[in-house]
Formats: C-alpha cells, sequence, structure tokens
C-alpha cells in the first residue's frame, strides 16, 4: 500500500511540473538568436549554456564600461568567459 501511495505522489509531482529539488537556473529558453549588446542579465543567463547569474552580471557590467561588443569573440574579454563559452554559444549569438 505504501509503494502505492509513493507511485502516486511522484506521478502528481511529475504532472504539476513541479521543478527539480536544487534547480538555480531557469530552464534554457528554445534556441534563439541573442544580442549580446542589447540583452539583459536575466536573458543572457537563461539562453547561454555556461553562463549562470553572476556571469550574466558581468557581461552586462563589461558592456556597460567599455560599450557595445564589436564582434562575438569579444565576449571572451569579459572575466570569467572563455573561447570554450563563447564557441559552445557562437550559433546563436549576435552583435547587431
Amino acid at each position: 500500500m505504501l509503494k502505492l501511495l509513493n507511485a502516486v505522489a511522484i506521478a502528481l509531482l511529475l504532472a504539476t511540473g513541479v521543478p527539480a529539488i536544487g534547480a538555480d537556473k531557469p530552464a534554457p529558453l528554445a534556441p534563439m538568436s541573442v544580442n549580446i549588446n542589447t540583452a539583459d542579465a536575466q536573458t543572457l543567463a537563461a539562453a547561454l549554456d555556461g553562463v549562470g547569474a553572476s556571469r550574466a552580471k558581468a557581461i552586462v557590467e563589461y558592456r556597460e564600461a567599455h560599450g557595445p561588443f564589436r564582434s562575438v569573440d569579444d565576449l571572451a574579454q569579459v572575466k570569467g568567459i572563455g573561447a570554450r563559452v563563447v564557441d559552445a554559444n557562437r550559433a546563436h549569438l549576435t552583435v547587431k
């Protein structure tokens, strides 16, 4: 009987879309084009692989201090963002 109740409880949790325990980053958005010169920190954190809230904030602060990015590769100049992160996200980054 206890197994049946546990199974029902788990099924209900899954059906209601309860987020996973410890999920501290929003679910990634569908692949889209992200303009690194205009996106806010929340959008950057949600859309970019390897970029959480603190790295996204660093991107915005760098952009505000140094002006707009001239190319996607310039993103690697931000502390905490390396070529690996840029390459992983290159397909959907723009600097329009």
